[in-house]
């Protein structure tokens, strides 16, 4: 079992690939099951911001709600797209106020 995957463009991977991680290069067809290859194998799965829009969002929620192993989503290095905002989306849920 890997410690930690990334998933993700090919530039941030190269980051990730330095610092020791498995990674994964992933485009709108092979991202979701990508993603599930690595939540058997590793023990912390990192997703790339750039990529996450690709899944749906009922597949992204359950994929974050998963304790083991923990996904998450990271920026991607060229800052393309936003990190979503997790806190903001669980107060609308809960039905609290900013």
């Amino acid at each position: 079992m890997s410690v930690a995957e990334f998933i993700g463009d090919e530039v941030s991977a190269a980051g990730y690939r330095l610092c020791g991680m498995d990674v994964h290069v992933a485009n709108s067809s092979n991202a979701l099951s990508l993603i599930r290859k690595s939540c058997e194998r590793a023990s912390l799965v990192l997703v790339g911001s750039s990529i996450s829009q690709y899944i749906h969002r009922t597949e992204l929620d359950q994929l974050l709600a998963s304790m083991q192993p923990p996904v998450l989503i990271v920026p991607d290095v060229r800052g393309l797209q936003n990190v979503p905002d997790i806190a903001a989306r669980i107060n609308k849920q809960l039905g609290l106020l900013e």
